[in-house]
């Protein structure tokens, strides 16, 4: 990988799934960003409002940013967090990309934290932890479990010494695309991206964050079903293509 000088831009992807009651406060949030210079939205079908929430906040973002690239994309039917990653890749422009929830679970204001490994030539690669000290809010027990086990199963197969696989923070440089071809369609994108970059040689680091978890009825969707998914995810992109 060729390493690139403090003027890195940025491309957020952002993924879209019923979240009328918090995507307007989050775009704001990351548009907010001065690290930012590229929001790719992808609505992944949506079944509520979010699909105007978002139409009505991204004509206020693009008088009030001028700046940025702003771009709306929209599938016809629901695929996945997975699918909906890739058709946001496949839009970006800027050096670096970092992938974001539509939720308020994970805060933009941590991106100059997550770039900085990057930023001094050290990574290609860097996940936000949510569990290396960062503040975060107390929650379940048992996802809390499940994701160090699916982490620790996670590193015994790609031999790293992650702490969180399953972070949605994870920024990296865009020339990875050029190399890396992913293919899950929902949440197996997260071991899958953590073992092909794993096999592509990518200098990984980690970085607290702080985290602001949700409970289901404030819109958690994440289920014990995609845990178990997870571990033949696990196994099927380490030991296969």
């Amino acid at each position: 990988m060729n390493d690139h000088s403090n003027s890195l831009t940025l491309t957020v992807v952002l993924p879209i799934y019923n979240e009328e009651d918090s995507v307007a406060g989050l775009l704001h949030r990351v548009a907010e960003s001065s690290c930012v210079n590229e929001m790719i939205l992808v609505d992944d079908f949506s079944s509520d409002n979010s699909v105007a929430v978002v139409q009505d906040t991204l004509e206020s973002l693009k008088q009030s940013y001028p700046h940025l690239r702003i771009e709306f994309f929209q599938h016809e039917k629901n695929y996945g967090k997975g699918k909906a990653l890739r058709t946001g890749f496949e839009e970006a422009r800027c050096d670096v990309v970092v992938i974001q929830d539509a939720d308020l679970e994970y805060d933009p204001d941590e991106y100059p934290r997550l770039m900085k490994p990057i930023l001094d030539g050290k990574a290609d690669v860097v996940y936000g932890s949510r569990f290396l000290g960062g503040p975060h809010r107390v929650l379940y027990f048992w996802h809390y479990l499940g994701n160090k086990s699916l982490t620790l199963m996670s590193n015994m197969f790609s031999n790293l010494n992650l702490t969180d696989m399953e972070t949605c923070y994870k920024m990296f440089k865009r020339e990875i695309l050029n190399d890396i071809t992913f293919k899950s369609n929902r949440f197996g994108f997260e071991p899958e991206f953590t073992a092909k970059v794993s096999k592509a040689g990518c200098r990984i680091y980690e970085v607290p964050i702080s985290y602001h978890g949700r409970t289901y009825e404030e819109g958690k969707k994440i289920t014990w079903k995609d845990g178990v998914s997870a571990f033949f995810h696990i196994i099927r992109y380490n030991l296969f293509k």
